[in-house]
């Protein structure tokens, strides 16, 4: 089962019921399934405003966040599907800039839930069909779509060439290896290439292709060019000397600029990296003619993009009370580039509080963070198969649930981190009563 959030009318909560029991993804993934569904709908995605569509490992959402900040700043009506939900099942469908309100859902779900009869359709495939139905349907600039896993298979990626503006790569790294790097002959060999090689499946004929080059291994930026020849895109490679060059977007002095350890300060999402997705996302937009863009919309996008539990500090609220509100930190990161990422911001001793799908690493956020780690408390992650305690070694103390960690960090003036998914930063959110809207 997997928590779609609950709902008091019974019309919606029937449709959550129907959707936690499906699989997430395919076994094997493919396309077929998802083009039979959209082919009943009407062929909803065929008929959208122009779409920004965004692949990679780390990054794609906070990406996201950056596109639509910049884009409503210009004055766009802006539709953005991403994933995974934190708190609410809703939060995967914005639609012209709100999230999607529960009556109009459960309507939504159960049309695609009816065409879908009998195509054995996943979890990803009937939120991606909804999602494009309803961006057919209701009026709007623009839209922003996150890959959801990979990028040539992916349901997001039925998505034709004349409906997108442009496509971008985030940041690489290995990540849900039993799909991405499933042996298939013809294909790269090396891991990192073949990453590269499904995230720029997203590729399109003559549709810009912007990849992060400047943080991406030489095999990945190899397959990246090699698939942005074969399908004909437009690509757009990021330099360092870009990202040096333009990425604070400064204006006559003011906007978002470094101090002289190299921090970047005006920004709402914290860490060095926000600002390479922040230039992800505006030469995305720099990079294609289909919606005029000023540049004192990315200067007033990138200060106000937010994105929940990235680098998030928890508010005062029922979590926060049981440390007598200590800072506690809030992080998805779940891979080892997220390692990576999360120490470099944290150079201090802190607690680290970790819940992680069985899927996952166990030791990709400790192994980064090393000696810095002062308790290190496991805990469940709710509607998930989790890793035990013992996956983290003999240090890791098993906890009962957020409140059972939180209660049992030491009484000491060293932040806490709650780190490991997604799914565990959500429900943090709800515990704390801070539900994204």
């Amino acid at each position: 089962m997997r928590d779609m959030g609950r709902s008091d009318d019974p019309r919606v909560q029937a449709q959550l019921d129907r959707l936690s029991e499906l699989s997430i993804q395919r076994d094997i993934l493919g396309l077929d399934a998802v083009l039979e569904l959209l082919s009943r709908l009407g062929d909803p995605h065929k008929r959208l405003p122009p779409v920004f569509h965004v692949a990679g490992t780390n990054g794609k959402g906070s990406t996201c966040a950056f596109l639509r900040a910049m884009l409503e700043a210009q004055g766009y009506a802006v539709h953005v599907t991403t994933s995974p939900h934190l708190v609410r099942y809703n939060e995967r469908f914005r639609v012209a800039g709100k999230l999607i309100e529960d009556a109009r859902l459960a309507k939504l779900l159960e049309e695609v839930f009816d065409a879908a009869e009998g195509l054995g359709c996943s979890f990803f495939e009937i939120t991606i069909a909804a999602a494009f139905t309803e961006f057919a349907r209701v009026p709007a600039d623009v839209c922003v779509v996150e890959v959801g896993l990979g990028g040539r298979l992916d349901a997001t990626n039925v998505l034709e060439p004349e409906a997108v503006a442009a496509c971008g790569i985030a940041a690489l790294g290995i990540d849900h290896e039993r799909f991405l790097l499933a042996p298939e002959e013809g294909l790269p060999n090396d891991p990192m290439a073949r990453i590269a090689f499904e995230k720029a499946g997203i590729a399109k004929r003559g549709v810009p292709l912007v990849s992060m080059t400047s943080q991406h291994q030489q095999e990945a930026r190899d397959a990246i060019r090699q698939v942005a020849a074969t399908s004909g895109a437009k690509l757009i490679e990021q330099t360092n000397a870009l990202i040096e060059e333009q990425a604070f977007f400064s204006i006559d002095g003011q906007g978002v600029t470094a101090d002289q350890e190299g921090e970047v300060r005006n920004l709402l999402l914290l860490g060095k990296h926000q600002i390479l997705n922040a230039a992800l996302a505006r030469d995305m937009l720099r990079s294609q003619d289909r919606l005029a863009i000023g540049e004192e919309a990315y200067l007033r996008g990138v200060r106000r993009a937010h994105w929940p539990a990235r680098m998030q500090v928890l508010k005062s609220g029922p979590l926060t009370v049981l440390t007598n509100d200590r800072d506690i930190w809030l992080d998805g990161g779940h891979n080892p580039s997220a390692g990576q990422v999360i120490s470099e911001w944290f150079d201090e001793p802190l607690h680290l509080i970790l819940g992680m799908l069985d899927n996952k690493d166990p030791h990709s956020i400790t192994d980064a963070l090393g000696e810095r780690v002062q308790s290190l408390s496991i805990v469940p992650v709710p509607g998930h198969d989790a890793h035990p305690a013992e996956a983290f070694g003999p240090d890791a103390a098993a906890r009962a649930d957020l409140e059972d960690a939180l209660l049992n960090i030491p009484a000491d003036e060293h932040p806490i981190l709650i780190a490991g998914s997604l799914y565990l930063a959500g429900e943090a959110l709800r515990l704390n009563d801070e539900v994204p809207d």
